[in-house]
């Protein structure tokens, strides 16, 4: 039974992981599943905040501030969908719900 304490500073992850393989490269690919679990968690964290901030600008009728924060989501959403984060239809519906929302406030 291999017992082994995986810290990495820059995310804060700290796990006991029991039983892992132990030759070399299925060590280095738990590790950077670690990594990218963390990652990608950050990455739904931003969007999951972006479209709470900009359901509440458009029904607050703030309407400028609406499509300042549409354009910057709709960034952070390609970025996720190329990095693998959601699933490019995931990204077209939720850019397509937010621009359908948005016009129909501003109509």
């Amino acid at each position: 039974m291999l017992e082994l304490q995986i810290l990495d500073y820059r995310f804060q992850i700290s796990e006991v992981v029991i039983d892992v393989a132990s030759h070399a490269s299925a060590l280095k690919a738990h590790r950077q599943s670690l990594k990218n679990r963390e990652r990608n968690r950050q990455y739904r964290s931003r969007l999951r905040n972006a479209l709470r901030d900009i359901r509440t600008a458009v029904d607050g009728n703030n309407l400028t501030a609406a499509k300042t924060a549409l354009k910057q989501t709709i960034s952070l959403i390609d970025k996720m969908t190329t990095k693998g984060v959601i699933h490019r239809n995931a990204a077209g519906r939720y850019k397509g719900r937010l621009s359908a929302r948005l016009a129909s406030r501003s109509a």
